[in-house]
This record gives C-alpha cells, sequence and structure tokens, in this order.
C-alpha cells in the first residue's frame, strides 16, 4: 500500500522558516517524479515545486528564490525548505508521486501571519 505522509506545517510569521517533509512508503520511490503542491482556502491547488528522476526542479514564480525543493532516494522523502515566507504562502502543503499512476498525500497547514 502506497502511503505519502506530509509533516513539518506550522503557524509563523511573515519572514519566517519551515520545513516540510514527505515520507514515502509502499512505491520504488527513485522512479517517481515528485512536486509539491498547495491549495489555499476559496483557490484551486496549484503546483509549487517539482522534481523530476533525475533531478531537475521547477518553481511556481511566486516562491523562486525562497523555497528548495529536494528528495532523498535512500530515505525515501521528499523536502520542501521554505524561506521568507508570506502570508500569500498559506495554505494545505501536500506532496505527490507520479509515475504511471499519481499518489497524493493529506496535506499539511502552512499558516503565515504578520
Amino acid at each position: 500500500q502506497v502511503k505519502l505522509v506530509e509533516s513539518g506545517g506550522d503557524s509563523v510569521q511573515v519572514g519566517g522558516s519551515l520545513k516540510l517533509s514527505c515520507a514515502a512508503s509502499g512505491l520504488m520511490f527513485y522512479r517517481y517524479e515528485l512536486a509539491w503542491y498547495r491549495q489555499a482556502p476559496g483557490k484551486e491547488r496549484e503546483l509549487v515545486s517539482s522534481m523530476s528522476v533525475g533531478g531537475t526542479t521547477t518553481y511556481a514564480d511566486s516562491v523562486k528564490g525562497r523555497f528548495t525543493i529536494s528528495r532523498d532516494n535512500t530515505k525515501n522523502t521528499l523536502s520542501l525548505q521554505m524561506n521568507n515566507l508570506e502570508i500569500e504562502d498559506t495554505a494545505v502543503y501536500y506532496c505527490r508521486a507520479t509515475w504511471i499512476r499519481e499518489y497524493w498525500g493529506q496535506g499539511t497547514q502552512v499558516t503565515v501571519s504578520s
């Protein structure tokens, strides 16, 4: 059974930092393209960042220079380092793993306040 479990969400002030983690089990992690998405209240889920099997990364324009995605295939973990957080970063953050089919975690809440 495939399982993705996000952690690390919290409430922080503007300018703060958080590191999200996504622990995967039940899949050949190294074969999967991985990504972080987020969904703010009343908005559609949006792609924040992705990392290919080969390590190529993409970032939404709104997080470039502030967020860093990484993966550890030895620990089956996907991470998202978020620095200089803004109020607009408030959302539930989800990890997704894709290879032939896609899997999603349940999400972790990030709240940024002034």
